[in-house]
């Protein structure tokens, strides 16, 4: 019903000998992002990092041609809202590319939606390996498998550590951080001793931290999803004892948000994470990144991973769009999108594997340090390029 009713749609500017030249002129591009709720420090991330860049590089597109964004409120991890606002954006409003993906599952909704439609999907934070099975969709963030799986094997092999509890939100990135670090860390020589998973609706932390400290860890490996969460989690272990203690603290970088450090004050000195960005790294294509937001949202306004993602993404559809000539063709926008690269992203520079639809790109492991008296993720050392391990790693 839907495949029908989508064609049909779809079909209508084939009729309309008029409206493909009309439609030329104007690109509609779907957002769909978590605006409001406890989330949407994190869809603001997002939303900023699309619309900074638009505003800036709105004049490298086509003579004749612009982007509009339609933008649309998924209010949370809400798989069937975002399918049924993915329909809303492809039926009614005949936009030609969608793009956000904060959530996984709702990524994974959308996703289906786009093949069946075949409206290409750029995803640009959803950490969930299994979103990019999908030919119509490309990510431009990064995987809870690409950065957990190089900490556990540096975790194992060259920090000392014996005895890791792993401690993760209950849904897909989480199951993917937690089966990904362990793989490093057991393949390296490691012990886990124990792990949980924590419903994503949690508040309170500390009974699940209690059986965590009682188990005596050399180290605890946490993901959670960023923004006021890992703020909550961080102050739940600073509460326990556990943050500041001899128990390492490791995880993705989601658990040191760099919006929140600020907010966690001193208990998350120490904390080491493994992801592909700090707005600390000192890299020249990050300088300019950081000049342009502040001279947007402020002096004091931290554009976070998810902000770079977002960047990234937006800067990927605006080249698909020029290479196009502003006639956007769902396969050629594609295969475009799934051989995009870029030398001046404030990451580094990074390509889109074209096989897997995801980024390769470099994980580094940060700390987080006092930086002219402010708490900093700063960049150790290169853990290498990495593609998605959960498509490249021999399965088990």
């Amino acid at each position: 019903m839907l495949r029908t009713l989508l064609a049909r749609c779809l079909a209508v500017p084939l009729v309309l000998g008029a409206v493909p030249a009309a439609w030329a002129d104007t690109v509609k591009v779907g957002v769909i992002l978590t605006y409001s709720g406890r989330d949407a420090a994190l869809g603001e991330q997002i939303d900023r990092a699309i619309s900074l860049y638009l505003k800036l590089h709105a004049k490298d597109l086509p003579a004749g041609t612009t982007l509009e964004l339609v933008k649309r409120d998924d209010t949370g991890v809400n798989p069937d809202v975002a399918k049924r606002l993915a329909q809303e954006l492809i039926l009614r409003e005949g936009v030609q590319i969608l793009t956000g993906g904060q959530w996984t599952p709702n990524a994974l909704a959308v996703g289906a939606l786009a093949k069946e439609a075949k409206i290409p999907f750029v995803v640009m934070t959803a950490g969930g390996s299994a979103v990019t099975q999908n030919p119509f969709v490309v990510r431009t963030g990064w995987t809870l498998w690409q950065t957990s799986y190089p900490l556990g094997v540096w975790a194992a092999r060259q920090s000392g550590l014996k005895k890791v509890y792993t401690v993760v939100s209950d849904f897909a990135p989480g199951h993917d951080g937690e089966q990904a670090f362990i793989r490093g860390f057991t393949e390296g020589g490691g012990e886990v001793i124990g792990s949980i998973r924590i419903p994503l609706k949690t508040t309170d932390y500390l009974p699940f931290l209690q059986k965590v400290k009682d188990a005596t860890p050399d180290a605890i490996y946490h993901f959670n999803p960023g923004g006021p969460q890992a703020t909550a989690f961080m102050k739940a272990l600073d509460d326990i004892g556990l943050a500041r203690s001899q128990v390492t603290i490791l995880g993705p970088g989601d658990i040191t948000s760099d919006e929140e450090l600020g907010n966690m004050g001193k208990a998350a000195l120490g904390v080491i994470t493994a992801l592909q960005y700090s707005p600390a790294a000192a890299r020249p294509a990050n300088a300019e990144f950081l000049a342009a937001w502040r001279a947007e949202y402020g002096a004091d306004s931290i554009p976070t991973y998810f902000a770079v993602g977002a960047w990234d993404g937006m800067h990927a559809i605006v080249d698909a769009v020029k290479a196009q000539g502003g006639k956007v063709d769902p396969d050629r926008t594609v295969a475009l999108l799934r051989a995009w690269s870029t030398a001046d992203s404030p990451r580094g520079p990074f390509r889109i594997d074209t096989a897997s639809g995801d980024p390769l790109q470099t994980i580094y492991r940060r700390e987080v340090k006092e930086v002219n008296g402010k708490p900093a993720n700063v960049e150790l050392e290169s853990l290498g390029e990495w593609a998605d391990p959960f498509k490249t790693l021999p399965k088990k």
